[in-house]
């Protein structure tokens, strides 16, 4: 099995995400992802007003440069960006350029987008959910064409590419793209014909089997080879119950039920639940404060076990 850390942009500053992401890469994790809010997660930006992690969170894109300039080994993903909030030539360009600086490090992952209180706040139309998916799919595929292709031509509903060029190109000769999310009809389709990776966060082994049986019947249907797409499952790791509160909040509640947690050979056979239900991949979600002496005992003391 491998192991990653996503590393949430809120209540943080850039000093302590870089030492956050040495510790990581020092601790032979292969993966270490960003994500794509505006506001902090579990903000309520409308009603009450914000709950307790309020709004400081760090800008995507800018820290996953960062990520990739402060680490020299591992993986440099995102988990997820939102094909809502950037035209996917911005996207493709981006990535092709972190590519460079990272030396053929970088992996791309979209979503549908979920956040209705960041839209609202600035302006960008929030429309329904089968509206979001087709932007994702239009998305996902632009920036296929734009990385791979010298010249990109596409005609969709929602975006259009003529004769466009994404110059330089990536040092990878396919920069992977990953797409989250679990919706049965429409997400884990649009994964099995276009995508290179999928990631699901806080389910059980039993959901994630069931989902990860979906994604394969997709890949029949659409004539691919399931084995090319990367299967990945996000977790928290709470060794004691309140640090799970600490992190995730208002969140815990909705967490809790499949955060890794108890001794080291119970979180050692959770782990292997999830990789007999077909994850590939087990990446850490943590929120700051982060808890860093939690972090070193799973690369300790679980990490060898799976590996």
């Amino acid at each position: 099995m491998h192991f990653g850390v996503h590393a949430g942009l809120q209540n943080t500053s850039t000093s302590e995400l870089q030492a956050l992401w040495r510790r990581i890469e020092d601790h032979g994790f292969e993966w270490i992802s960003v994500w794509d809010h505006f506001y902090a997660a579990d903000t309520t930006v409308r009603g009450d007003g914000p709950l307790r992690s309020g709004y400081h969170c760090l800008e995507a894109l800018t820290t996953h440069t960062a990520l990739a300039l402060s680490t020299e080994r591992v993986l440099c993903g995102s988990l997820v960006y939102c094909a809502g909030y950037r035209h996917p030539a911005v996207y493709a360009n981006a990535m092709a350029t972190l590519d460079q600086l990272s030396g053929g490090r970088t992996v791309l992952g979209l979503g549908a987008g979920w956040h209705q209180g960041e839209y609202d706040a600035y302006g960008i139309p929030f429309p329904s959910i089968g509206e979001r998916m087709r932007i994702l799919e239009e998305s996902v595929q632009c920036v296929r064409l734009l990385l791979d292709e010298e010249a990109a031509d596409f005609t969709g509903t929602h975006f259009r590419l003529t004769d466009a060029h994404c110059e330089p190109k990536p040092v990878q000769a396919r920069l992977p793209i990953w797409v989250g999310g679990g919706g049965e009809k429409t997400t884990l389709r649009i994964t099995a014909q276009h995508a290179d990776g999928w990631n699901l966060a806080f389910v059980t082994p039993d959901v994630f089997r069931h989902k990860n049986t979906v994604l394969d019947r997709h890949c029949d249907t659409v004539g691919r080879d399931g084995t090319e797409i990367v299967r990945t499952v996000n977790l928290a790791l709470a060794w004691r119950e309140e640090d799970l509160v600490t992190q995730f909040g208002t969140a815990a509640g909705y967490i809790g039920s499949t955060a890794l947690k108890g001794s080291t050979q119970e979180v050692v056979d959770r782990l292997g639940e999830y990789r007999d239900a077909g994850a590939e991949w087990a990446i850490i979600a943590l929120r700051a404060p982060f808890d860093t002496e939690g972090l070193d005992r799973f690369a300790e003391e679980v990490m060898p076990a799976l590996r």
